[in-house]
């Protein structure tokens, strides 16, 4: 039996790494670097270009938007319905997929009301009735730089540690049931300013 492949195939991310650690196997954490993130100046980009086009492709821009605001992944972000909105708490609920926990996250008040108002006007349940391969399409307008759409969850948990320096809160944030998936985020931060404090 090849654990680690099957492992993969039948269990989230997080069960898959509780199993193959349960037979003894070891699994390389996955590494983080430049590539798989937006870089400041990225980040800067896109948020001016989802402002600029917003009046005019308001779904799409809502969409990318709340990536960035939830750090949800692709389907998670799909499978928002009207109902995950909290118009109470200026909320949104993101249901987890891969194994990992629902988190209700916040946001800010202005996006919250304009997503909410877009939500009443679009039939049926779900706030974003796309298809996977869409959404991609749609990254692939606006993406000022040729990274994947993952990269807007690395960004949104990277982001939240700077501002924090809490750990535990983007576990729940990102909805990891292992804080060993969340540790790359700090490994990686700590590596990069202390290399910079040794080396310049």
């Amino acid at each position: 039996m090849n654990y680690v492949t099957d492992a993969f195939k039948c269990f989230g991310l997080d069960e898959a790494a509780v199993f193959l650690h349960s037979q003894n196997v070891a699994v390389v954490r996955y590494a983080l670097n430049k590539n798989k993130y937006l870089l400041a100046p990225e980040v800067q980009k896109l948020r001016q270009l989802l402002r600029d086009f917003m009046a005019k492709d308001t779904r799409n821009c809502l969409l990318l938007e709340l990536a960035l605001r939830t750090g949800a992944r692709a389907q998670e972000l799909l499978n928002v319905q009207k109902f995950d909105l909290n118009p109470y708490d200026q909320s949104v609920l993101i249901r987890g997929l891969k194994g990992s926990n629902d988190r209700e996250i916040p946001v800010a008040a202005d996006y919250f009301q304009q997503l909410h108002r877009f939500s009443e006007g679009q039939p049926g349940n779900k706030v974003f009735p796309i298809s996977y391969d869409r959404l991609y399409q749609i990254w692939e307008v606006y993406r000022p730089i040729p990274k994947k759409f993952h990269s807007l969850r690395h960004t949104f948990a990277i982001e939240l540690y700077q501002r924090t320096r809490d750990l535990r809160l983007v576990q729940v944030a990102l909805g990891h049931r292992n804080i060993q998936n969340t540790m790359i985020y700090a490994d990686y931060l700590y590596s990069v300013q202390e290399l910079k404090r040794l080396i310049l």
